[in-house]
């Protein structure tokens, strides 16, 4: 069932950042992602309200944690966890792991995103 909720929630996010950037790109005519950032922003801002609510307030059961939280933000953008990950590294005082995470995260993701791009167009 968990298996379940988590494809509905996916479904879910997926749909409404498909919605979000194609509904907003059209106010964003430069070549900055405006339209990503505010979804991401979005999603960092949700996780955090879900991390209370479904963690520390324990005030919604576990099939909807995983609707909310696993499927619909993770499919909405999993900048949304990133960002949770790093500010509870931060709030636990652990700066140092949590400096390295943010760079790690970002340097590795850019690199791997380069690596697909460029594995991919040498293939093709």
């Amino acid at each position: 069932m968990a298996y379940l909720a988590v494809a509905f929630g996916g479904a879910l996010g997926a749909l409404s950042r498909y919605w979000m950037y194609n509904t907003w790109i059209k106010l964003a005519e430069n070549q900055f992602p405006y339209v990503t950032l505010i979804i991401n922003i979005i999603g960092s801002l949700l996780i955090g309200v879900a991390f209370v609510l479904l963690v520390e307030r324990n005030l919604i059961g576990l099939e909807l944690r995983n609707v909310i939280s696993v499927g619909f933000l993770g499919a909405f953008t999993t900048f949304s966890t990133f960002s949770m990950d790093a500010l509870s590294l931060l709030e636990q005082g652990q700066i140092s792991l949590a400096a390295i995470y943010i760079v790690a995260s970002v340097v590795i993701c850019i690199l791997a995103a380069w690596l697909g791009l460029s594995m991919t167009r040498l293939l093709l």
